[in-house]
């Protein structure tokens, strides 16, 4: 049997071992992993209230554009830690055109996110008054659904006094009803749907723009300082998790700074794999 004294020293000799950054980025990954599991469901959830009437294909794909959207991401992110970190420099140039294909595909559907984004904001500004319904309780018990900022709640006859007062209403999808405030709201959080998705493009872009310029050994330069530039970017994503809080989505707001401390985490990789670059450019001169 080991002695605790014995155990505690294994235990601390396996912590100063432990690469803890390493540990730190995995531990995120898998809490992202998670969430993509949550909005799955919440979209699935979503989806029961505006498309309780069917919907075609690119209906279904817009309502389920986060998950489709979050799947991209984690292939980029699961190729951009190959290409930083896990491979090594001769495996990289074997593989580096598969890695490339695959993110490919991945902006792919970040493109239909975008698309799906821009969608719904021309389905907003299309959006006319139900100029018919001047109280809620006229729509109750019709399998129809009050939508206010991301939340829904079925239309019936014990609780739609409780839902609003309002006198004016929009239906924002043909199964989902909304007073004005919902409606005031409902185009804000479209719009910022859209600035967020672009806004990680934007981020990515410029991590894109850092790898490329690192894979031809160059670690400075006016478009590497372009590539630093684009880490402004990450202030508009902290602005928009403050957002998300302030409305009370505190689980979008989490899984907006796991995201950010995700690719962190790729920027990290970035930065030490130009040091490396730079010492091998140095060890160079030193030899001539």
């Amino acid at each position: 049997m080991t002695s605790p004294a014995l155990a505690g020293g294994s235990l601390s000799r396996r912590w100063h071992g432990l690469n803890k950054a390493q540990a730190l980025k995995w531990t995120v990954y898998s809490l992202l992993l998670l969430n993509w599991g949550y909005y799955a469901w919440d979209e699935w959830i979503i989806a029961s209230h505006t498309l309780r009437q069917g919907g075609g294909f690119l209906d279904w794909t817009r309502e389920f554009a986060t998950t489709i959207d979050e799947a991209a991401w984690f292939g980029l992110l699961f190729m951009f830690e190959l290409e930083t970190y896990m491979l090594s420099n001769a495996t990289l140039a074997r593989r580096r055109w598969r890695i490339h294909a695959v993110r490919l595909i991945c902006y792919l559907f970040l493109a239909h996110t975008v698309f799906a984004r821009v969608t719904d904001m021309v389905n907003y500004r299309a959006l006319e008054q139900a100029s018919e319904v001047t109280a809620l309780c006229q729509v109750a018990d019709q399998e129809l659904s009050f939508g206010e900022n991301y939340r829904y709640e079925i239309v019936t006859a014990s609780n739609c006094a409780e839902l609003s007062q309002d006198e004016r209403f929009w239906f924002i999808e043909p199964s989902v009803i909304t007073d004005h405030d919902g409606y005031v709201l409902e185009g804000r959080l479209r719009w910022f749907d859209l600035e967020d998705a672009i806004t990680w493009l934007l981020v990515i872009w410029s991590i894109e723009l850092a790898v490329w310029l690192q894979n031809r050994n160059i670690t400075g330069g006016a478009l590497m300082f372009a590539s630093h530039a684009g880490k402004v970017f990450y202030a508009v994503l902290f602005a928009h998790m403050a957002l998300w809080l302030w409305l009370g989505h505190w689980v979008y707001a989490w899984d907006q700074f796991l995201w950010i401390a995700g690719f962190w985490a790729i920027e990290k990789n970035v930065t030490d794999w130009r040091w490396e670059i730079k010492d091998r450019q140095v060890g160079l001169l030193a030899d001539t």
